[in-house]
């Protein structure tokens, strides 16, 4: 009888060895196996990620999301979805991770695993030179007549409700359609994060936009499915190795400092 269970023992213990060095983990498997990465974006966040004139995706998310694939030796697919969609995608399986500007929050992160932050942003809000002129700070946008627009299901929503409680605060499907109505005048401002803001600021330089400094700071992670502790490794050993080695300052750089690019804006 003693011997029956040894042998049972040791044919687990060696079952258990076999599965550890056959699978790396049940995500990275899959990503693996069929040789390609799939990336969820929203694709409304200039110059973190944004749709071109073209319909293709680009940004300094979609840069991290092609550094990503190339050192897992396989193909970048991008799928552009609405914000408030992509943890669904995610949970779903029909995408592998989220870079998407996505602000790491402790709600988010009851239902995804985070990896980072690669970057630092934080809100702040967009409006006319002569709105700004008397914007201090919060205080002087939370009032009854301001109304201000803000992308739905994102860490904006969240803070504009806490901190704006007295504004009107319109609620809309996407940074880009909260541009539209302050470009047609019917909100007093918009909020978003920092990048998004500060980059419209100077598209828009000509029709009097302007932004003010950010009132808040968020760090933006990488979402990925519970699970798979060696994925959430390896891309926080890859993000730290990007950020020594001075990779992310360079995109950093590109998408902040050089304007070329907003020509490829539609």
């Amino acid at each position: 009888m003693k011997k029956a269970v040894c042998v049972a023992a040791g044919l687990f213990v060696a079952f258990l060895c076999f599965a550890s060095v056959s699978s790396a983990g049940p995500i990275i498997d899959q990503i693996l196996k069929k040789k390609e990465l799939v990336v969820g974006t929203s694709a409304t966040y200039p110059p973190m990620t944004f749709k071109a004139k073209n319909g293709k995706p680009y940004g300094l998310d979609i840069d991290l999301a092609g550094a990503i694939a190339a050192e897992m030796g396989v193909k970048l697919r991008i799928e552009i979805i609405p914000f408030d969609e992509l943890i669904p995608a995610l949970e779903n399986g029909k995408i592998d991770m989220i870079i998407s500007c996505m602000t790491i929050t402790a709600r988010r992160n009851l239902r995804v695993a985070y990896v980072g932050p690669y970057f630092i942003s934080g809100q702040s809000i967009l409006t006319t030179k002569d709105v700004a002129i008397n914007i201090n700070g919060p205080e002087d946008v939370n009032k009854p007549d301001f109304s201000i627009a803000v992308p739905r299901g994102t860490t904006t929503e969240q803070i504009a409700g806490k901190i704006l409680p007295k504004a009107k605060i319109v609620v809309v499907k996407s940074n880009d359609e909260a541009l539209a109505l302050l470009l047609k005048k019917k909100v007093k401002a918009l909020m978003s994060d920092y990048p998004f803001v500060t980059v419209e600021a100077l598209r828009y330089k000509d029709k009097g936009l302007v932004s003010n400094p950010p009132f808040s700071m968020e760090p933006l992670g990488i979402a990925v499915r519970q699970g798979d502790p060696l994925l959430v490794n390896f891309l926080g050993n890859f993000i730290n190795t990007l950020r020594s080695n001075g990779i992310i300052n360079v995109l950093t750089q590109r998408w902040f400092t050089d304007p070329s690019w907003m020509a490829d804006l539609p």
